[in-house]
């Protein structure tokens, strides 16, 4: 499949000038709304896209074109009820695939772990293989670009046109470090029957291929293994890429036959309105699917691929199967990710990171190696990654060592965000934050580790290397190096711990005479009390007595370092101790997880300057803090069929806010589907822990653990303590019932 993620694109309409929209989604359920917001459908009686309305929980047309000024009392951000979004959905994805009954056909939009981890169905991840590629034209739609330029995109041994990093085959042939040669043979362009809008709703890969074969293409010679199949079947139309119906971009299968040669799966795509818009991006993430049997690593909740509501970005851009294929506009994708590359056999190489603590050095772009930390279970185990900006990761948000949690019987696309049912393959980020499983971006700059003294991750760090059950997994990696063509790290319970090295080097100007000045960030993983800060700070400025310098912790606690002293002098750079400096004494004894920001000011006119780099050693005390529990047995019984539920409440008086957090639950019910299960903090905050899953299971005791990956919990990091904690549990369907014994909370203090 191949997703979009809030893009602004083109759309050609019958009966109305190109628009531009923004859109979400994939080829089985997109949202499109205008740039000012509003949700827009196409209307194919009007030939238009137009404003939509909601209507039994279906978007429904207004009629009114969105070239046209919004309806009055039409609301932005229309969306769809979850259960029309699901039959949508599931409409969509039966069409795409074939009569016959294939193994294919299931897993064509959707994997769990049917095939250690890859997609069912035929295979050519090695070896020789051509490719047959159809260049397609509409009655009203042609393009300028020819078979030659396709074909230079395609084969070219030193492709590099409108910016491409490589040609496709090349692509491949780099990330498999040579076991994949795919070549492409390019016929056409042949001119359909119909104009573009027909093909929103009439697939188009049959005419396509029929009129391919009346030129005179003999099928046999795309087929590698002689089994009477195409291995790979590409067909690009004219014009620009349309996100809409059956043009959106996608691989499927199709089951046609010519003479002794069957037709198996297929990519359709754009060849855009001209040579200038060429890029490989798409083209190789959907041949990612066609013949490697690559899951996508992303996921839509929302769009309800699954029914399950929840929404995460998977791995982001750090893989060509996430949204790496949109990197530098499709120019330069991001490379299959090691975890991938791994399940293809493209990885000769397997350096065990088990048993050792020596530290290593893990080369960028080694894609016949795999460095892989094994746990007690088979499918479960975590990769090492050098990640640093080069070569095909040039374009990534981040740079420096990757970390991956593995399962092959996991899914990015049908994920919870539970122990039971989660990623494949996740990314744990450097920064803590979870962005990618909460969908706030497709990457950021501190998602990967880089010059880290002691220890970045374990057991008790956040994120955590823990297994998904929520047990200690043992992978301890510390000691990381400055993100180069070589990176250092050092993995096993011998990284040093007590002792953390952060930096910030990224420059960053300090705007003139402004009170609000800039801000730097550093995320601190580690866990522990803080024994000691020394700080370091490099700022170029032609007059530092403009410039006020403070240091903001997690908790929010600031320390001055520099107010406006030094006259004319250029330039500060200078070191700070807690052991000497009051200011920093004040962070000792306080936890060191989180966000440190240095906010530097100039709060005079003329004289300008930058951060150029600032850093942190920090002396930890991995002591546990002492733990505040309460507990309440209120043996209520849950209404049944009711919203409202029932309401129990534990108050603390503790001082203090979270650093981690454990609920469990004693609930006695004879269908656990029907339970709503929700958190409020004190403030306020809450956090779904159960949403009607589990179906007709009995009861529901268990815990849940804030320091276990993905927990619903990690969003009550930093909470007050004292006050009331609530927890709500509703009933949601008819017939089954039952009782609240028991909960408690437990919380360890920041």
């Amino acid at each position: 499949m191949s997703a979009i993620f809030g893009e602004t694109l083109s759309f050609g309409q019958r009966n109305g000038p190109d628009i531009q929209l923004k859109v979400t989604g994939d080829e089985f359920y997109a949202i499109h709304e205008t740039l000012d917001g509003y949700t827009a459908v196409n209307d194919s009686d009007r030939g238009q896209f137009c404003y939509a309305t909601v209507t039994n929980g279906s978007f429904v047309s207004s009629g009114v074109p969105v070239t046209a000024p919004a309806p009055a009392g039409i609301a932005r951000h229309l969306r769809e009820a979850l259960g029309v979004s699901h039959r949508r959905f599931e409409a969509r994805r039966a069409r795409s695939q074939p009569r016959r009954t294939s193994p294919v056909a299931h897993s064509a939009a959707l994997s769990f772990g049917p095939s250690n981890g890859l997609l069912e169905g035929r295979r050519l991840s090695n070896g020789q293989v051509r490719g047959l590629t159809i260049l397609v034209e509409f009655q009203d739609v042609q393009t300028t670009v020819t078979k030659a330029d396709i074909d230079e995109m395609l084969n070219g041994a030193n492709y590099t046109r409108n910016g491409n990093f490589c040609s496709a085959r090349e692509y491949f042939r780099t990330v498999s470090t040579g076991k994949l040669d795919y070549s492409n043979d390019v016929v056409g362009p042949f001119r359909l029957a119909h104009d573009r809008s027909h093909y929103l709703t009439t697939l188009l890969v049959q005419e396509a291929l029929d009129l391919a074969v009346a030129s005179g293409v003999d099928l046999a010679r795309y087929d590698s293994r002689r089994e009477g199949i195409l291995d790979a079947l590409n067909i690009l139309y004219a014009g620009q890429t349309q996100y809409d119906g059956d043009l959106w971009p996608h691989n499927s299968t199709i089951d046609l036959r010519y003479g002794s040669i069957s037709t198996n799966l297929y990519l359709l795509t754009s060849a855009g309105r001209n040579a200038s818009e060429l890029s490989i991006g798409t083209f190789c993430h959907e041949n990612g699917h066609l013949l490697c049997r690559f899951p996508d690593m992303y996921d839509y909740g929302d769009a309800n691929r699954e029914g399950d509501g929840v929404k995460s970005a998977g791995i982001g851009t750090y893989c060509l199967m996430g949204s790496g294929n949109h990197l530098n506009s499709g120019r330069t994708p991001s490379p299959v990710c090691a975890y991938l590359r791994d399940l293809a056999g493209w990885c000769d190489n397997e350096v065990e990171l088990n048993g050792s603590s020596d530290p290593r050095d893990i080369e960028h772009g080694a894609y016949n190696t795999v460095y892989k930390f094994k746990t007690d279970a088979p499918n479960e185990y975590f990769i090492v990654e050098n990640r640093c900006k080069l070569g095909l990761d040039q374009h990534l948000p981040a740079s420096g060592l990757a970390v991956y949690h593995c399962d092959t019987n996991g899914s990015n696309e049908f994920q919870d965000g539970l122990g039971s049912r989660h990623y494949q393959c996740r990314l744990l980020q450097a920064d803590g934050h979870d962005d990618l499983e909460h969908n706030v971006n497709q990457g950021d700059g501190t998602d990967l580790f880089g010059n880290v003294s002691g220890t970045a991750l374990s057991h008790d760090t956040r994120p955590s290397t823990r297994l998904w059950s929520g047990a200690d997994s043992g992978l301890v990696i510390g000691e990381i190096g400055v993100p180069d063509n070589k990176m250092r790290f050092r993995t096993g319970e011998g990284a040093p711990s007590g002792a953390v090295h952060v930096e910030n080097t990224t420059p960053m100007a300090i705007p003139d005479n402004n009170p609000d000045g800039v801000r730097s960030k550093i995320s601190v993983a580690a866990g522990g009390m803080l024994k000691r800060l020394q700080a370091s700070v490099d700022i170029s400025h032609t007059y530092i007595g403009d410039l006020v310098v403070e240091l903001v912790g997690p908790g929010g606690a600031v320390a001055t370092l520099h107010k406006r002293s030094g006259g004319n002098t250029d330039n500060l750079v200078a070191s700070y101790d807690s052991a000497t400096s009051s200011a920093l004494a004040a962070f000792v004894g306080k936890p060191v997880q989180g966000d440190w920001v240095l906010n530097v000011r100039d709060l005079e006119g003329q004289d300008v300057g930058r951060i150029e780099r600032w850093g942190m050693d920090l002396q930890v005390d991995g002591a546990a803090a002492a733990v505040v529990r309460g507990e309440a047995a209120p043996d209520m019984r849950i209404p049944d069929d009711s919203p409202a539920g029932v309401i129990s409440t534990i108050t603390l008086a503790q001082a203090g806010s979270v650093r981690s957090i454990k609920v469990a639950l004693d609930i006695t019910h004879t269908y656990i589907g029907d339970l709503r299960i929700e958190l409020v903090s004190p403030t306020g905050r809450s956090t779904v822990l159960h949403g009607q899953l589990g179906d007709g299971q009995d009861n529901l005791k268990t815990t849940f653990d804030s320091a276990t990956p993905l927990s619903p919990l990690s969003g009550m990091a930093g909470q007050p303590i004292p006050g009331n904690w609530t927890l709500r549990v509703a009933d949601l369907a008819p017939a089954d019932q039952g009782t609240l014994n028991q909960w408690s909370v437990e919380i360890v203090p920041a």
